[in-house]
Order: C-alpha cells, then sequence, then structure tokens
C-alpha cells in the first residue's frame, strides 16, 4: 500500500488530540452523572464507534493507495517569442512609472505563468535584434528583461515588421523536431514607420504563428523623457508627444488568430492576455506511458462518514434512570 500524505507526525498529533478530547468528554460525562446508574457496556459501544470511524477519517486522509494503473500522457508545448519595443517613446510616464518600467515588471509576472514553455526575447526599435533565443531557462530571461532599456537599440522611429520577421524566421530555422504552438507576444505604443507590415502579417498567418498585441500608454500621450530635458519635435519646436496608437497592433493580431490587449488608463489587461495564451493548445511533443497508483481514500471515507452518521441518527442511551 502506497500513501499519498505519509504524515505520521500529523496522524499522531491528531489522534493524541482525539484521545485526549475523549478523555475529557468522558470525565465530564461521569462527573455530572455520578449519581445514575451508567450502563457501561453501551458507553463503551459508544466509544468503539466513534473510534472506528475516526480511524477511518485518519487512513482516509493520508490517502491509501492500493493496486496500480497505467495511463497516457500527452506532453504539450508552446514557443513563445516576446518583442519588446524599446523605442525612447517607452520613456513617456504616462503609464508609471514608465511604459517600459510597467512592462517590465508585467513580464517577469507573465513568464512566471509558463515555465514549461520555451521563451525567446526580442528587442526593436527601427531594427530588431534576438537579445534571448528560445529557452527553457526563466532565470535567464529574467536577467535579461531586468537589463532592458532604449539605449540597447538604434533609435530612428518604431519599426514593428522587424521583430515580426526576425521570430518567423527564427521560427522556420528551429532545429527542434518537436511539435508546439508558435506565437509572438509584441509589445509597444503602436506608433508604426516601418514598411511592409501587412506582407509580414501574412507570412505569420501562413505558417502558424499567432500575434497577441499588448499595446502600452493613453490616448492623452505624454511627452517623452530625455536626459534632464524632453524630446522636440523638430518640425514644431516643441515637446513631442506620443499617443497609444493601436491600430498597427491590432491587425498584426486580429490577421494572426491573436487577440489585442492593452496597459492604459482604462484598461489594465495583462492578467488576460495570460489567460488567452494559456489557452493556446500546445502541439503535442511526445506521448508515453505512465504507471500510477490507484488512490482508495474514497472508500474509507465513505465508511467513516457511514458510521458517523449512524452515531448521530441512532444515539446509544449510556444513562439507566
Amino acid at each position: 500500500m502506497i500513501w499519498a500524505y505519509p504524515d505520521i507526525r500529523l496522524t499522531l498529533l491528531l489522534a493524541g488530540v482525539f484521545v485526549l478530547l475523549y478523555l475529557l468528554y468522558l470525565t465530564r460525562f461521569w462527573s455530572i452523572n455520578r449519581r445514575l446508574k451508567v450502563e457501561k457496556q453501551r458507553l463503551f459501544t459508544k466509544l468503539i464507534i466513534r473510534t472506528a470511524y475516526f480511524i477511518l477519517f485518519l487512513i482516509a486522509f493520508a490517502g491509501p493507495s492500493i493496486g496500480n494503473s497505467f495511463k497516457e500522457v500527452k506532453e504539450e508545448g508552446k514557443d513563445i517569442f516576446i518583442a519588446v519595443d524599446l523605442s525612447q517613446s517607452m520613456n513617456a510616464t504616462d503609464i508609471g512609472p514608465s511604459r517600459l518600467q510597467r512592462i517590465k515588471f508585467e513580464l517577469k509576472n507573465l513568464i512566471k505563468s509558463f515555465p514549461s514553455d520555451r521563451i525567446g526575447l526580442i528587442i526593436f526599435s527601427s531594427e530588431a535584434f534576438l537579445q534571448c533565443p528560445l529557452t527553457f531557462d526563466q532565470t535567464v530571461i529574467q536577467l535579461y528583461i531586468d537589463g532592458l532599456n532604449t539605449g540597447l537599440v538604434p533609435n530612428a522611429g518604431t519599426d514593428l515588421t522587424a521583430p515580426l520577421k526576425m521570430a518567423l524566421e527564427r521560427f522556420q530555422k528551429d532545429e527542434s523536431q518537436e511539435i508546439k504552438s508558435k506565437s509572438v507576444i509584441l509589445i509597444s505604443d503602436g506608433e508604426n514607420f516601418g514598411d511592409d507590415l501587412e506582407g509580414t502579417i501574412a507570412d505569420l498567418a501562413d505558417n502558424g504563428v499567432k500575434v497577441f498585441s499588448l499595446g502600452i500608454g493613453t490616448e492623452q500621450g505624454s511627452e517623452i523623457p530625455r536626459g534632464n530635458g524632453v524630446v522636440i519635435d523638430p518640425e514644431t519646436g516643441k515637446p513631442a508627444i506620443t499617443k497609444l496608437e493601436s491600430q498597427s497592433l491590432r491587425l498584426s493580431s486580429s490577421e494572426t488568430g491573436g487577440e489585442y490587449f492593452e496597459i492604459s488608463d482604462e484598461s489594465q489587461q495583462v492578467g488576460d492576455l495570460i489567460s488567452a495564451l494559456d489557452r493556446l493548445e500546445g502541439g503535442v511533443a511526445n506521448t508515453r506511458m505512465v504507471e500510477a497508483s490507484s488512490n482508495k481514500y474514497f472508500y474509507f471515507l465513505l465508511a467513516a462518514l457511514g458510521l458517523a452518521l449512524l452515531d448521530m441518527i441512532l444515539p446509544i442511551k449510556t444513562i439507566k434512570l
């Protein structure tokens, strides 16, 4: 017999508590009724019933497993590239403490939700760079996320096409023979100055890669900090204002079968993004037969409940007047 919860100390503790409380009960019972004639045999019978179902409860609590069974286990997995916009506009503070700092915080929680999946990191602005290839090592991913800043990439505008192309190329060159679902989390404020976004989206859709976009920012927008000042719009000579522009992000998601989510003054949808990714059916990487013990706690629990019910509805008279 195999026990699912073989905690002997806890079992002995519960048994000790039961014995102590029942002795107190008997002492109080005898004290109250010391002038009455007690039918000891019936009192002893009641003690036997209560002790029996308490022991059965303890056995059920320990989870006894009798016999073995074989089950087919399917090992599933997902490959997820996270593409993070590191253009200067991500330093805007309309989402506190800044857009980028908020994204770094949310990403740490997000990757913890997928411990058995491979995750990679792409950073981009006007160009895209592979920061970390697909890996199961979440510690490495966390380190790269900690180091994200807008100084890592050239800042000459934002091109949403570049990270999507890079993710697609990496998926196509992946030498892993396992069949997995493939997706990209595209994180940006949505300002897009690149070309051929629609063509890249079509290629992603043809290869079964879903894009889940996460827009960050507000419709009112914010100035863009730079050093001790702000970024100046060369056309107007005034501080540049960056706003959330979701059109390109929504297009990327809708055309590939993904979804669009948002972090703004009105929406906080990172939890919804995690749920959507969790609902993805990971490709079956492998199947294997495992031997599992058959837990029979229910039978002991049912017997204990039966005796307890009998004890309640059929009380045994212990006092004879």
